[in-house]
């Protein structure tokens, strides 16, 4: 396994609309791996192909607490099957757009078909964090981020912050 490189805001990759996996061949279980294994590291809870540079439909999440076993999933070509009318707001957090957090209010519960890392196809439901984060993780795959989710002037604000780090190295103070 190897870590990846996590690409951060305002770069224009992550912008890009992933294309579909199709078949899950041992690059994509590779890749698959090697996010997981750049995610627990940065550390992180979720992350998306597009986030290290890849434009495929992969993304791989793990939402357990730390001091329990690992519970990782991995997905490939995910895609909502059904959205529960009312909606749960959670305080998201990227790997991408580091140090900033916003509310988001996304639907609460959720319906997923994707296919394992052994070409399987599943579907799941997940409520609370967990469906917070496959669509967080899956907005990434066509180019949305959460940021996007939230006001213009508090996106604005971010963005002109990360976009100075990348110029100067400085680190980006949090913007509450």
């Amino acid at each position: 396994m190897a870590l990846l490189p996590i690409l951060t805001a305002p770069d224009p990759r992550l912008k890009q609309k992933a294309t579909p996996v199709g078949t899950v061949t041992p690059e994509v279980r590779r890749l698959m791996d090697d996010m997981l294994e750049t995610m627990y590291v940065a550390p992180g809870i979720g992350l998306a192909a597009p986030q290290v540079g890849v434009l495929k439909r992969v993304i791989v999440l793990d939402i357990s607490p730390e001091a329990e076993k690992r519970a990782p999933l991995r997905m490939a070509d995910p895609e909502l099957v059904w959205v529960s009318d009312h909606d749960a707001t959670f305080e998201e957090g990227c790997l991408s757009v580091p140090q900033h957090y916003s509310d988001v209010a996304r639907p609460a519960e959720i319906r997923v078909r994707y296919k394992d890392e052994n070409n399987v196809e599943r579907e799941m439901e997940a409520k609370g964090l967990l469906a917070t984060c496959i669509q967080h993780e899956m907005d990434h795959l066509d180019g949305v981020l959460f940021i996007d989710h939230i006001s213009a002037l508090k996106r604005n604000i971010i963005l002109r912050k990360l976009l100075k780090v990348k110029k100067t190295g400085t680190s980006a103070a949090p913007v509450a």
